[in-house]
């Protein structure tokens, strides 16, 4: 009887893929070209807008701030979309309450598009994370271009000064960043090197367990002054009010609701699924 198969290291694989893109990308629209396309501004929008307090008819409920994620497929599970319109979902989130949207931009794994992120960018106000695989300052400059206010900095796929260096390029070119971590090694690693937005993800990206255990463990070692944002395996209105319980400024969602019909509609729906709460006594 033969042994069940380990889990591929998808990671690896997505990494290798995007530096040996690099080559052609480069070729195809040099990053000095790039460079003129973006409109100088100053970073901080997408950080903001998790921070800032809701007002009007959501005001009675806890202000829980969720980056809400529109993705076509992955490699765990396949097409999650089929009629799948980037726009259209990112507006639906807007209506629902979502602080930001974060867009799959990588192609051959997720099946999305910088062009996915440009129209969600005309189509809603909110801030836009391009959520892809940056490994060098040409994808940073690509996101800048495309319009996006913020990027995605995967800890495990750099170095620190790789990170270091991505931050600071990142915030000169006027775009947030928010750098993902798994391990508390990796959180130690993207605090040093100055990160201000830490993603903590409960998806192990090598063999896609999850657990929100890890948000738990790590979000003691996350200062004050950090914002923390809990992502992945988000499914109930009570996880969010036990993250955010537990320090989490954020969450970002993706795979829960777009497993819906209609994912902006899922969207409400769980977060009026978070009790109201009074104001904080003193």
């Amino acid at each position: 009887m033969t042994s069940k198969s380990q889990p591929e290291d998808i990671l690896e694989r997505i990494a290798s893929a995007k530096r040996a893109d690099l080559t052609k990308l480069r070729a195809e629209v040099p990053q000095s070209e790039l460079e003129k396309q973006v409109t100088p501004r100053a970073a901080g929008a997408f950080r903001k807008a998790l921070l800032t307090q809701r007002t009007g008819r959501r005001a009675g409920q806890p202000d829980c701030a969720v980056i809400a994620e529109a993705k076509k497929a992955s490699p765990s599970r396949g097409l999650l979309c089929a009629d799948y319109d980037a726009a259209r979902i990112a507006r639906g989130y807007e209506r629902a309450g979502a602080r930001a949207v974060s867009v799959l931009t990588d192609g051959e794994f997720f099946q999305g598009s910088l062009d996915d992120l440009r129209r969600v960018k005309a189509a809603i106000s909110l801030p836009v994370l391009r959520k892809d695989f940056t490994l060098d300052e040409y994808h940073v400059y690509e996101a800048a271009a495309a319009g996006a206010d913020a990027i995605l900095l995967i800890a495990t796929l750099l170095q620190p000064k790789e990170i270091a260096t991505l931050l600071g390029l990142s915030n000169g070119l006027g775009l947030d960043a928010l750098v993902e971590v798994h391990t508390a090694q990796e959180l130690q690693a993207a605090l040093e090197a100055g990160s201000q937005i830490i993603g903590v993800n409960n998806r192990n990206l090598n063999n896609f367990e999850i657990s929100l255990n890890i948000s738990f463990e790590l979000i003691d070692l996350i200062q004050d002054n950090v914002v923390a944002v809990s992502e992945s395996g988000l499914r109930s209105a009570a996880d969010l009010e036990r993250l955010q319980a537990a320090g989490f400024d954020a969450f970002l969602i993706g795979e829960r609701l777009l497993a819906e019909p209609d994912p902006g509609v899922a969207l409400r729906q769980l977060l009026d699924g978070v009790p109201a709460r009074s104001s904080v006594p003193n």
